[in-house]
């Protein structure tokens, strides 16, 4: 059988297709980013959009200027047209502006009420501590200086040096047109770990907690017992550096030839070293600020009966500026007269742009304060046995979708609201986020969440024997005892969850 091509015929023509395409209106997108924007940010944001629009303006408005007349309004529309924009070209257009928002004046503050300012603080950075003390070490020559300051902007915001000294000779060479010899910077580096703080430099965690017990053990003031104590950590990180990091105490023992006394003084003191020498100072930024939570949302219990309000201090009422307001009015006056000359014109359409940019500005601030409360409280009365008690075990399982249905709102908007705000109840400040959880059931098919297992979890490894930690087969079978049917991998998935390390790394002596 011979097998013929089937000949084909394209058609060409012009058709008409539905297609459904999303596109947000300025305000949404406006009303969009301002939800995702928490209360710490929302005072800048507000003097930002007070400064970029002449329209805008602060404070009580003026009692005598009311709205525009429908005539007026209905004047100001005929040449103009509300805009809408695609989706991606928005967002490209605004991706990188800094997060805003609003706040409503609440009734229980007045205008008198002292502004809350947030702190800063002020410190003296890790490196510029460094190099103050440069002098302690007495470099002798410009090329020396040199080194150990390419050596200081090396070391990292923990404190270690992660570059080689071959690697610093490199860098001293293409930055600085600098040569210098491995020898000469390993000669600095030896006099820079010996800056304060201890262990500043070292190339790695032994070579640190080394330093440290270097500059412990030539201390005049210690007596015998400390002074064996911190000889035996000293030869335990030098030559037995593998077991104490896997916790080994039985083999270290062993190998040391020492008493489990003594094993527990000498370990008493590796833990009075600091493994991240800069953490006691600012990062390498001098300019980095110090970060305070500030609660978006505020709940009290008055009298047994929980109140929510928003934490609105620091943001002034807005209003669209009174002599924008004449300006537009006038130039509508004169507009339906057609007296408008061409420079009018554009005057016209500039007043009315910026106008309408505060209506939405406003419009979206007033947007943001309902859908947050309405948010919040509905997560309140979804979560109220918490609220009430600050009891974690009394959280219910809880997704997005969940407060979604409630208050008829798209999932992605809760999310926004979610995302980044923080609650402060009588029991401490938290994220909304860690009310969200899965549900899994129990032996009795009663629905739990997550985060009630994982509150049980932690208080079972808290009591744990820290001799002998329970490993992750045994947390499985003590909490299948308490009804919660589990898997070994999901016990490991919510203890690295929970930032609890394994078994191994729990050992205590």
């Amino acid at each position: 059988m011979r097998l013929q091509p089937v000949p084909t015929t394209m058609k060409t023509g012009l058709s008409q297709r539905q297609q459904l395409l999303q596109k947000l209106s300025p305000q949404q997108i406006q009303l969009m980013k301002l939800l995702q924007v928490p209360t710490a940010s929302l005072e800048q944001r507000i003097k930002e959009e007070l400064e970029a629009n002449p329209a805008l303006d602060e404070g009580d408005q003026d009692s005598s200027v009311d709205e525009f007349s429908n005539t007026e309004q209905e004047s100001e529309n005929e040449d103009y047209q509300e805009e809408t924009y695609e989706l991606d070209d928005y967002l490209t257009e605004y991706i990188e502006d800094d997060p805003s928002s609003y706040k409503l004046r609440a009734n229980n503050y007045s205008t008198d009420d002292e502004e809350a300012v947030i702190p800063i603080a002020v410190q003296l950075s890790f490196h510029e501590y460094l190099e103050q003390q440069l002098g302690l070490i007495k470099l002798q020559t410009e090329k020396e200086e040199a080194i150990a300051l390419q050596i200081i902007g090396s070391i990292d915001e923990d404190g270690y040096l992660r570059r080689d000294p071959i690697s610093i000779v490199d860098d001293l060479m293409f930055a600085r047109n600098i040569f210098a010899s491995e020898e000469e910077v390993s000669n600095i580096l030896k006099r820079i770990q010996e800056l304060d703080p201890p262990g500043t430099a070292a190339r790695n965690l032994q070579e640190c907690l080394l330093i440290q017990l270097n500059q412990r053990l030539e201390q005049k003031n210690i007596d015998d017992d400390e002074h064996e104590a911190l000889h035996v950590a000293h030869k335990m990180i030098s030559k037995y550096f593998d077991g104490f990091s896997k916790k080994h105490y039985e083999k270290l023992q062993r190998q040391l030839g020492i008493s489990e006394d003594v094993l527990r003084a000498a370990m008493d003191e590796i833990l009075k070293l600091n493994p991240k020498p800069a953490s006691g100072y600012s990062s390498q930024s001098s300019n980095r600020m110090t970060q305070y939570v500030v609660p978006d949302f505020i709940i009290e219990n008055q009298d047994g009966e929980l109140v929510l309000r928003l934490n609105q201090r620091n943001a002034p009422e807005l209003h669209i500026s009174d002599h924008f307001r004449h300006m537009l009015q006038d130039y509508s006056h004169e507009k339906a007269q057609g007296k408008l000359s061409r420079s009018q014109k554009d005057a016209f359409r500039f007043v009315k742009q910026k106008v309408e940019s505060a209506r939405w500005f406003i419009d979206a601030i007033k947007q943001r304060y309902e859908t947050m409360y309405r948010t919040m409280y509905s997560i309140l009365q979804f979560q109220y046995d918490f609220f009430q008690t600050g009891d974690q075990k009394r959280l219910r399982p809880m997704i997005l979708q969940d407060i979604a249905d409630i208050t008829g709102l798209d999932v992605s908007t809760v999310s926004r609201v979610a995302n980044s705000k923080y609650v402060q109840t009588e029991f401490g400040t938290s994220r909304l986020k860690d009310f969200f959880s899965e549900s899994m059931q129990t032996s009795e098919g009663e629905e739990v969440s997550t985060l009630e297992v994982k509150k049980i979890l932690s208080e079972v490894i808290a009591e744990e024997n820290k001799r002998k930690p329970l490993s992750d087969e045994k947390l499985k079978d003590i909490l299948r005892e308490k009804g919660y049917q589990i898997a070994r991998r999901t016990v490991a998935k919510y203890r690295e969850q929970l930032n609890i390390p394994k078994a191994s790394l729990r050992k205590e002596l």
